[in-house]
């Protein structure tokens, strides 16, 4: 199980060159039992594991935020999929060491294709980390860059 408080801060990526950084490499497969913003239930299979995960509302900083995280089988996980809300992320997800923190960069597949966003957990909400020079604007707690929000408002159809 995580801990129970997740700090984090997500970024757009403005180049590829992460790719060429990545030290690990994982499709993830995901959809939603329940996307309301206040308590997220996701099903996630991450290579050959399954997991499921429950987020409950974010920081009025957009910050943090309550999550549970428990791995399951992945028989169990493709099961839950198929009980899921409309809508299925696909990704990879590429995990790049930075300074004494690990970025997990996702570019998006599908409906969601052209979008890839970073993120970096953080121990504290002011802690420093060294930003990549592929990272591109902060988005850290807009709404739309929720992967619960994507399946609903996926990326094709932003104007």
């Amino acid at each position: 199980m995580s801990k129970l408080i997740e700090i984090e801060r997500k970024f757009l990526v403005l180049s590829d060159q992460f790719k060429s950084e990545a030290f690990k490499k994982t499709r993830i497969v995901q959809a939603f039992l329940n996307s309301d913003k206040s308590r997220t239930v996701r099903v996630r299979l991450k290579g050959d594991q399954g997991f499921l995960t429950i987020k409950g509302e974010t920081s009025d900083d957009g910050v943090s935020r309550f999550e549970w995280e428990k791995e399951i089988s992945k028989s169990d996980a493709e099961a839950l999929l198929q009980l899921c809300e409309e809508g299925m992320i696909d990704k990879i997800r590429y995990e790049v060491q930075s300074g004494e923190h690990v970025f997990e960069v996702d570019e998006f597949f599908g409906v969601n294709e052209g979008l890839v966003v970073a993120e970096v957990e953080l121990n504290e909400v002011a802690e420093n980390f060294h930003k990549p020079n592929w990272l591109g604007e902060e988005v850290t707690g807009q709404l739309k860059y929720f992967n619960s929000q994507l399946v609903k408002h996926p990326f094709k159809n932003w104007d």
